[in-house]
């Protein structure tokens, strides 16, 4: 696949609003699928469909169940998109179908379909281009050939569409050319680190100016505000949903518990106190340790110590926000990709927390913050990848982790140099980082991950502030980097539940 089919320039195509719990297995499906209909309808096809087949190749496959693949593909088919889907719909939906053997492509015409027999599962089979493959077929009433399609999702719920097969009509690729609107002139073009901070030094401005500048080819500033802001509402909002959900266990096999209720709960109670230093043991003694005991001198030296709590907010804060929107993620809910679902966690944990407890200014912030997290997410789509199908996690929390530290950083006042330095510390410190969902399920050890990776990127950007921008690597190389190390990287820690943790431990 050539590299410019991965290029975005709109921070709007970094994050979208979306559903759980994975951008490439649930939001790129469901995209794929109504994709995939509107052109059958394009066509004058739709009403000559009687029979439709779907087939899912490699980490689909593999992990598909888990992610929701079948149910998101089959919502797709119906007509619905990510951003406006009833999620809570979905599961009865879905059952009806299995129920009935009916589905309504495009929301409209009616069809026999049978989940069972006509979406199949390849496990040991993948497409060329990229191990998220799917392939769309519809067949006409004497079982001919209408129109086949197949579909790549690539990461952060974008689809790569190779080729369009309708017959008759040749292999046109309709979404790329007739659906996908066309890429205005930018202003201020980049497609490196490098070339960025040039911009940024020939032009006195900082990353977010850049990436405003060019989103003024696209829409309105009254437009970008107010999508900038829609962004950061759903954020918020999925962290207040996962901070009050009243549900106490995940779905699936796991039965893992929710745990940023409690943990919210108990922050505001204040059950987090400094460390009580009255409770602290004197090293040289303990009374209840008898001489005569076996191993004493051990026990009188190391005596055991009373359990202590340890006062530390930004880290408290930072993990609850993160925990709660990725559980939200697990449980199907709305969030943001940002870049993906799976990573969808970190950047609003660590905006929140700027926000609550730092900013003097929230409106500039959130839009500072967002347009400067954007555009180190395009670098990265550019020069690696986002999809841990590809690259494993480094290139879904590793790259959430570089984008946060770089928004953090900015919204600090750190210069373009200390940014760019804090985006390569993020993703320095999760190369290599595996993709082995346990059960194939967004849950184990991806919402813990999240938590990680906004600790580690406020700490990141942390660093960076406290120098002068200048550093030893770039993060043009970490880029390569991650994308040599995920080329190197086997297929069983990249997204197939075949390594790591998911064949370690028992799913139940």
């Amino acid at each position: 696949m050539a590299e410019t089919k991965h290029g975005v320039v709109s921070t709007f195509d970094m994050f979208s609003i979306g559903v759980g719990p994975s951008s490439s297995h649930t939001v790129g499906p469901m995209r794929a699928g109504k994709m995939f209909v509107e052109e059958l309808t394009s066509r004058g096809i739709l009403e000559k469909v009687k029979k439709l087949r779907i087939d899912l190749y490699g980490s689909l496959a593999l992990t598909g169940v888990g992610h929701a693949t079948p149910e998101a593909t089959l919502m797709g088919i119906e007509g619905e998109s990510p951003e406006t889907v009833d999620t809570s719909t979905i599961k009865s939906r879905v059952k009806t179908m299995e129920d009935t053997e009916i589905i309504h492509l495009d929301g409209i015409k009616k069809i026999r379909f049978k989940p069972r027999d006509d979406l199949r599962f390849h496990y040991f089979e993948s497409l060329p281009h990229h191990p998220n493959g799917m392939r769309c077929t519809v067949y006409d009433e004497n079982g001919d050939l209408l129109a086949t399609n197949e579909y790549f999702s690539i990461g952060g719920g974008f689809i790569y569409q190779e080729k369009s097969n309708v017959a008759g009509a040749g292999n046109a690729n309709v979404y790329l050319r007739g659906v996908h609107p066309k890429k205005p002139s930018i202003v201020l073009p980049f497609q490196t680190s490098q070339e960025l901070m040039e911009i940024c030094n020939r032009q006195n401005m900082t990353i977010a100016q850049v990436v405003y500048e060019n989103e003024l080819q696209w829409r309105s500033a009254d437009e970008i505000k107010e999508k900038l802001f829609s962004i950061w509402n759903v954020m918020d909002l999925s962290i207040k949903n996962g901070c009050f959900s009243s549900e106490k266990y995940l779905p699936g096999r796991l039965k893992a518990q929710r745990r940023a209720p409690v943990l919210y709960q108990k922050l505001l109670r204040g059950l987090y106190p400094s460390t009580d230093t009255n409770q602290l043991r004197p090293v040289g003694g303990n009374p209840l340790v008898e001489h005569f005991e076996p191993f004493s001198l051990s026990k009188t030296t190391l005596p055991k110590r009373h359990t202590k709590r340890l006062s530390l907010p930004a880290l408290d804060y930072l993990s609850v926000y993160a925990i709660a929107v990725n559980e939200e993620n697990a449980a199907g809910g709305r969030v943001v990709t940002a870049p993906t679902n799976g990573a969808a966690g970190v950047i609003p944990a660590v905006l929140k927390y700027y926000l609550e407890f730092i900013s003097e200014d929230p409106e500039t912030d959130v839009m500072e913050f967002l347009l400067t997290s954007a555009a180190i997410g395009m670098l990265y789509k550019r020069g690696a990848s986002i999809s841990a199908a590809e690259v494993g996690c480094q290139g879904e929390v590793g790259v959430a982790c570089s984008m946060s530290a770089a928004g953090f950083a900015a919204v600090m006042g750190g210069t373009p140099k200390q940014v760019e330095n804090a985006a390569e510390i993020g993703m320095e410190h999760n190369l290599g980082l595996t993709c082995d969902p346990i059960d194939g399920l967004v849950q184990i050890p991806c919402i813990e991950r999240n938590a990680l990776g906004a600790v580690k990127a406020v700490t990141a950007a942390q660093l960076a502030l406290h120098g002068d921008g200048l550093h030893r690597v770039a993060l043009d190389q970490v880029i390569k980097s991650m994308k040599q190390t995920g080329l190197d990287m086997q297929s069983k820690y990249k997204e197939t539940s075949q390594g790591g943790l998911a064949v370690n431990v028992p799913a139940c």
